[in-house]
């Protein structure tokens, strides 16, 4: 099998932290100086801070292998109220990224259509996430896929930078 999709260990903490530096940094790299952008993957995406993530159990982190290659990552939270939803039982898809040595394989879809399913298994009533409003290729993605905007709000970057983000909505 080319593509296999499996919940990460707290033994996957490098490669995530590793990966999401990399990932994030090519989707977000032009949202803010290079100074801000790494003050931003040094806080989030170090091995410790993605080992701390992995041993709450409410974090739900996923793997996308590629032919035995790690393709990409995925994170979600169950029960996740947003104030702009009237459900409370929705998952935030908190975070979903690929190497773009991996984009247009369609791997962005599989792990977002695995996350949907466990959602949908755990009896959540939709899905929200927060995306940079000027990644185009990612708000397009999720419009594709039946997210609609339900609101906005300024992502904090750094102490010194701020990024606009909309709010996403999938209902089931």
């Amino acid at each position: 099998m080319d593509i296999l999709i499996q919940r990460a260990t707290e033994r996957d903490s490098r490669m995530i932290a590793d990966l999401g530096r990399v990932a994030v940094k090519e989707a977000h790299q032009s949202s803010c100086s290079p100074e801000d952008m790494e003050a931003f993957l040094s806080s989030h995406y170090n091995e410790q801070a993605i080992s701390g993530e992995l041993t709450d159990p409410a974090n739900i982190y996923h793997l996308i292998y590629y032919k035995d290659s790690v393709a990409g990552f995925s994170k979600i939270v169950l029960d996740a109220a947003h104030p702009n939803i009237p459900h409370k039982n929705v998952t935030k898809l908190d975070r979903i990224y690929l190497s773009s040595n991996f984009y247009h394989l369609g791997l962005g879809a599989q792990l977002l259509q695995h996350n949907i399913e466990l959602s949908e298994q755990a009896h959540q009533r939709g899905m929200w996430l927060f995306t940079w409003i000027k990644n185009e290729r990612a708000v397009n993605f999720y419009k594709r896929n039946g997210f609609v905007i339900i609101g906005d709000h300024m992502f904090k970057v750094s102490d010194t930078h701020y990024n606009p983000n909309y709010h996403m909505f999938l209902e089931y």
